[in-house]
């Protein structure tokens, strides 16, 4: 599935730092999987990503200064969706014109015919 045709993941540095830091704690690691491993999966999202340069900060415009942080990077990228677990606390993104979707409304998404 990546990289994908139907969609390109942008990528801020301050957004690859938040994820590392993020995806590395053990209470977030699967059964068995180790930091290094994160590490190894991260560096791949980040090949295949598009590095986003951010010049203009939106902040504050959410509650969370990290979820400002995914919003800038979506808005600078222009980038139609942010796709999270966390669809509640991004609901003013459409304000902006960007969509919070669960990963599952993404697939849905990526299955329908064009």
């Amino acid at each position: 599935m990546l990289p994908s045709s139907q969609f390109e993941i942008a990528l801020t540095v301050s957004l690859y730092t938040e994820w590392q830091s993020v995806l590395t704690r053990p209470e977030h690691l699967p059964p068995g999987a180790s930091a290094e491993a994160a590490i190894g999966f991260l560096r791949y999202l980040a090949s295949i990503a598009h590095l986003q340069d951010v010049h203009f900060l939106w902040r504050p415009f959410l509650r969370d200064p990290d979820d400002d942080m995914v919003l800038e990077c979506a808005v600078a990228s222009s980038s139609r969706y942010i796709v999270t677990h966390n669809v509640k606390d991004f609901k003013r993104c459409a304000e902006l014109n960007v969509q919070a979707v669960t990963p599952a409304e993404f697939l849905t998404f990526l299955r329908r015919p064009t």
